[in-house]
């Protein structure tokens, strides 16, 4: 007989083994934890490790916010040969002899920090019409995701050992290290491809804090909700205030004169949920999470 399923509310920085993708991660963990409800906050290629927080219960209502966030990563690129997929698992398309110094290849890698325009492979999960570009690259169509302007932070040259090149990249949403290490390669006239990727952080979570897989289980604690949106300003609200608020009605505070998302506590420090705060002083409540104090509907199993 299949166990039911439990509410279980907060965040998992999950340390993604190689060979899974990130759905099946988190099913996994979803299973392990018997969790009711839960979401992942980005794709991680079934080849990388490395940070997925998955979001369980009403932390899902936070999950737009970690996709948005920067991340960080550690990327091992063969130089020499080009694969279809950017990547170890794709068929290799093109060998090349790699003769680049090492001031060559400094100057190659400036030329990808800051805000690039980057084509994502067309083995991607971007979706042209309703259906990904993988799908149609798997069949034999040539079509192309559009380029799209990213941000890159900062690329450090860790190590370089004959062939093989060792970076950690930090960059905004969107980026693709596959494209990365696709483009690169060809800026040097060699070719290249991602041999290893590892990913060590989203927004304010890192590698040191995250859970291999086979730990997870019913113990396994999760973080707090609101600790995926420690980026945003934060609201208390007196009670009568925060009582209005969990019934979805917009609120008038002082002393607020810039828009944009906040969070909402009230004054015994209880989260909860996310609003939108106006310049005129409003509080408009968007993502409000079931469960909080003073909230119109009652706490259910549902997850």
């Amino acid at each position: 007989m299949k166990a039911p399923c439990v509410r279980r509310d907060g965040l998992l920085v999950l340390d993604k083994p190689p060979g899974l993708s990130s759905t099946q991660a988190l099913a996994q963990a979803r299973h392990r934890l018997r969790a009711c409800k839960g979401g992942h906050t980005g794709t991680l290629d079934p080849l990388a490790t490395g940070v997925l927080v998955l979001c369980f219960g009403e932390a899902t209502k936070a999950a737009s916010f970690l996709v948005d966030s920067d991340k960080r990563y550690r990327v091992a690129i063969t130089l020499g040969v080009s694969t279809t997929t950017y990547d170890r698992e794709g068929e290799v398309v093109a060998r090349r002899p790699v003769a680049v110094s090492d001031a060559a290849l400094r100057e190659a890698v400036g030329r990808f920090i800051g805000r690039i325009d980057q084509t994502p492979p067309r083995f991607s999960a971007i979706k042209q019409g309703g259906r990904p570009f993988y799908e149609r690259a798997r069949r034999g169509d040539e079509a192309q995701p559009e380029s799209r302007s990213v941000v890159v932070t900062g690329i450090e040259i860790i190590d370089r050992q004959d062939t093989v090149l060792t970076l950690d990249v930090a960059c905004g949403k969107g980026f693709y290290v596959r494209s990365l290490a696709h483009d690169l390669g060809e800026a040097l006239g060699c070719g290249g491809h991602v041999a290893e990727l590892r990913r060590l952080a989203v927004g304010r979570f890192t590698i040191d804090q995250a859970v291999a897989l086979a730990d997870v289980g019913l113990d396994t604690a999760l973080l707090e909700s609101d600790a995926a949106l420690t980026g945003l300003p934060s609201v208390v609200l007196p009670g009568f205030l925060a009582r209005a608020v969990m019934r979805g009605q917009g609120v008038h505070i002082g002393g607020r004169e810039q828009e944009g998302w906040v969070r909402l506590y009230d004054d015994s420090g209880v989260f909860l949920g996310i609003g939108w705060s106006v310049a005129a002083g409003e509080i408009r409540p968007k993502r409000l999470w079931v469960g909080a104090p003073a909230h119109v509907e009652p706490m259910d199993a549902r997850g």
